[in-house]
């Protein structure tokens, strides 16, 4: 069997970036951009599917989650990152060692990257296009928020992209996010998990929604990278 030997999917949203409300300010925008009114209540974006979102902004509000509605809003959030994208960068930053750690595994042949995220497709590329990385993983071996409402099964997506590749196993996907419910679609899809404490759950929340892998940070690339490579056979070539 040929080609890389792991498939590593990256959550965005303070995993690799920080935007400090940029995507709530989005939502509130458009919501108000698809059915005329302001959205009530806070936006508790923290890792949710964008389709799982969807459906409860849509039963808050009393709007019959259909099809067009759900797209409707869908699109209009589309929109409005597509027209403020060059605002994104003042709200944010690539997050310490996030930058070196695509690149470290963007230039390793045993390696496959791609992002696994909540966000809308084109949501997901504006933001790692304005912070410069999106050349880093593959788009085509990515799975997204509006294409399931269970994270898990988004997994299970991009496994199944990356056929094109090579069939990767199960121990050979590791999923590096920040929230519980990056945790719960690793346990569910059955796939390794690497936790990183950059985001509003820190690492007692972490491990008490089942992650045995937490890192404080990306900042430190050799312990990132042995704890991808943990439990692998080619684990001890990591060096």
């Amino acid at each position: 069997m040929t080609g890389p030997e792991l498939l590593v999917l990256w959550d965005i949203d303070n995993t690799l970036i920080s935007a400090r409300g940029f995507g709530g300010l989005m939502y509130r925008e458009a919501f108000r951009s698809a059915f005329g009114r302001e959205l009530n209540g806070p936006v508790d974006l923290g890792g949710r599917t964008e389709a799982d979102l969807i459906e409860e902004t849509l039963r808050l509000h009393a709007i019959e989650h259909t099809e067009q509605a759900a797209r409707l809003l869908a699109d209009a959030l589309a929109y409005s990152f597509e027209a403020r994208r060059a605002e994104l960068p003042g709200h944010g930053e690539v997050l310490p060692g996030a930058l070196e750690a695509l690149q470290h595994f963007a230039d390793d042949p045993r390696v496959h990257q791609g992002v696994l995220m909540a966000n809308l497709r084109s949501v997901a590329l504006i933001k790692l296009e304005e912070f410069g990385l999106a050349h880093l993983v593959d788009w085509e071996v990515s799975a997204f928020g509006d294409e399931h409402a269970d994270r898990a099964e988004l997994v299970t997506f991009a496994r199944e992209r990356a056929r094109r590749i090579r069939p990767f196993t199960h121990d050979e996907v590791v999923l590096i996010g920040d929230t519980p419910h990056d945790v719960y679609a690793a346990t569910k899809a059955g796939v390794r998990l690497v936790a990183v404490a950059t985001g509003r759950s820190d690492a007692d929340d972490l491990r008490r929604a089942g992650a045995e892998i937490v890192l404080d940070d990306l900042a430190d690339l050799g312990e990132l990278t042995r704890q991808v490579w943990k439990h692998t056979p080619q684990g001890n070539r990591t060096a």
